[in-house]
């Protein structure tokens, strides 16, 4: 692996985003357009909006993001309540409807990320700069205030347009290896004064939301998609993203704005998009899958007997327990954009156990937040919706077909790099794990480097969930193909 052929990782990206039916260049008149855009003083922001600057906001994100969508703010109530506030970048104001920069963003959907290149849906000026919430500058943000309640269920407040500052840019690895007592406190928390306090009282919050929908039956998936590290231009290793007490923290604090931003929409009685995960059409393949593990679940749906199910498999097999879940999103079925008109009931989202549910709080990265903090705007501003329920249901349409796009294009790329990481590797023998076996083909990844390929030789006979030794085959990067052949049982 040391000596790495020269193969262009970001050329091959750059042939992914189209190949998926992706524009992976802004256009001349996007990047002129943004250029064009002033930042306004903080005088000039704070006419439209409260002033919530001296709040001690704080953002939790990747350690090089620097598209900031949401800050996050608490406040004890009474009777064991905790007020929530979470900020939500204003990039509608500087990407209006119809505007360059927004057509090239409703083509797109939403930014790609690849792991050797990142395709964002806006320029870098504005979604890493003047429409980011960034520490060091007066932001335009929407509200959205909630509380979470003693037994951790929401009680919806009020949207609203702020002025706000970030104290504080987290990292999620840190934070969370600090709540969960791995390591002291990340030198970004001491460094600003009552932000421990602020953060430990953010998680108290997010640990009730969470308990509260378990108890709904919000399942508890975790599927393996490697990321690859590069250094000067070479793939050094796969690493898989672990979920940790912070990135749990965001999670549900955006689910809880999401929920509240659907009702603040219904009660203003105007058409939206809703995120959705149907009931599953496939329950009775998941029921086959939970009785391989000796389980019996009920004939009809039923989230709370399978968040059971797989919080005890996680338990007892944590090593395959990323290949079931697998199984299970497989046979659950994607999620998908649907319109919503008032007085039609919602469809829900199985998944996380919420019946309201949209995508509102990353309007810097995904174009669905950008068409719902439109509609809040406008219920804001006692005006005309800018969307007809024609165009709702067309976008809906539009916006899903894009996610399952960015998924393979990223997909694809994961493969690429671990074909490049493997290159000189051929011959080599690894341990596995079986994590498809089917007429279409059988599947398998490693377990150091977390890579999968396909098995093309001795795939005879084996079955989902089995520890193997193969050989590796070959690589193709430009096609993404990884190959092995099995030597046994391990």
């Amino acid at each position: 692996m040391k000596n790495q052929r020269s193969i262009d990782l970001k050329a091959i990206s750059f042939f992914a985003m189209q190949k998926y039916g992706f524009k992976p260049e802004f256009p001349k008149a996007v990047i002129r357009e943004v250029n064009a855009i002033h930042p306004e003083t903080s005088e000039a922001i704070g006419k439209n909006g409260k002033d919530l600057r001296s709040l001690l906001w704080s953002s939790i994100d990747n350690h090089d993001s620097e598209d900031l969508d949401q800050m996050e703010y608490c406040e004890r109530g009474p009777d064991h309540e905790i007020n929530v506030k979470i900020a939500i970048a204003d990039v509608d104001h500087y990407v209006p409807k119809h505007s360059q920069a927004d057509q090239y963003a409703a083509y797109n959907g939403s930014s790609v990320y690849t792991g050797i290149v990142t395709y964002p849906m806006l320029p870098d000026r504005l979604s890493k700069g003047i429409s980011s919430l960034l520490p060091g500058q007066d932001c335009r943000a929407v509200i959205i205030e909630y509380t979470v309640l003693a037994n951790g269920s929401v009680r919806h407040g009020n949207l609203y347009r702020a002025i706000v500052a970030n104290k504080a840019k987290l990292i999620y690895e840190e934070v969370g290896d600090w709540l969960e007592g791995s390591r002291a406190i990340p030198q970004t928390v001491r460094d600003v004064d009552g932000l421990e306090a602020q953060v430990r009282l953010q998680h108290e919050a997010a640990l009730r939301l969470k308990k509260f929908r378990a108890e709904q039956g919000a399942l508890e998936l975790e599927t393996i998609e490697a990321e690859p590290v590069v250094k000067d231009g070479k793939v050094k290793d796969l690493v898989v993203q672990k979920k940790n007490m912070a990135r749990n923290l965001i999670e549900e604090f955006m689910v809880a704005a999401n929920g509240t931003t659907v009702a603040f929409l219904g009660n203003a009685g105007i058409p939206m998009i809703q995120r959705i995960v149907r009931i599953p059409k496939h329950w009775d393949g998941i029921v086959l899958t939970a009785a391989i593990y000796g389980e019996n679940l009920p004939d009809e749906p039923d989230a709370k007997a399978l968040t059971d199910f797989l919080v005890r498999q996680k338990e007892a097999d944590p090593i395959r327990f990323p290949d079931l879940s697998l199984t299970i999103v497989k046979l659950m079925g994607a999620g998908e954009y649907v319109p919503l008109d008032p007085g039609e009931s919602p469809i829900g989202h199985f998944a996380l156990a919420v019946t309201d549910y949209t995508h509102g709080t990353a309007p810097n990265r995904r174009y669905v937040d950008l068409i719902i903090q439109r509609l809040v705007k406008t219920v804001l501003d006692k005006a005309e919706s800018p969307y007809s329920i024609e165009e709702l249901v067309d976008q809906s349409a539009w916006l899903t077909e894009k996610e399952k796009g960015s998924k393979k294009v990223e997909r694809f790329m994961r493969k690429a790099a671990a074909a490049v990481l493997l290159q000189n590797s051929i011959g080599n023998t690894f341990d596995a794990l079986v994590t498809g076996a089917s007429d279409k083909g059988t599947y398998v990844r490693l377990i150091t480097p977390p890579a999968e390929g396909r098995v093309m030789q001795g795939q005879q006979g084996l079955r989902v969930g089995e520890k193997v030794r193969v050989r590796l085959l070959k690589t193709d990067p430009m096609n993404g193909y990884v190959d092995f052949a099995c030597t046994g049982r391990a």
